[in-house]
């Protein structure tokens, strides 16, 4: 597996669509919230995330915010976590807590 991958795809909300998006996104994901959704994005310093029930949101957990001895999820994994930041350039941060390799 080629084990580094940016967001593509046409799930993947495009830069204006975040952004007319980005009010509702953290009233619907506020700090605090668990969350759940797939990795679509991975690269060395952490994955990014399409969250279940909140189409044009992006998220990014990143390896700094995992638990000690996490291992990076795979593309197509489903993750678990906790908002903790919604940061500047529009993603929503999580700190996974678990995953669950995609199926084959």
């Amino acid at each position: 597996m080629d084990e580094y991958a940016w967001p593509a795809g046409p799930r993947v909300p495009a830069p204006d669509v975040v952004l007319r998006s980005w009010a509702a996104t953290v009233a619907a994901l506020p700090v605090g919230a668990r969350v759940a959704g797939e990795v679509v994005g991975r690269q060395p310093f952490g994955v990014f995330i399409l969250f279940e029930g909140v189409p044009n949101a992006m998220g990014l957990a990143e390896i700094t915010a995992m638990q000690p001895g996490m291992e990076l999820p795979a593309l197509g994994a489903h993750v678990e976590g906790e908002v903790f930041w919604h940061s500047h350039n529009l993603q929503v941060r999580i700190q996974l807590d678990e995953w669950k390799a995609p199926a084959e």
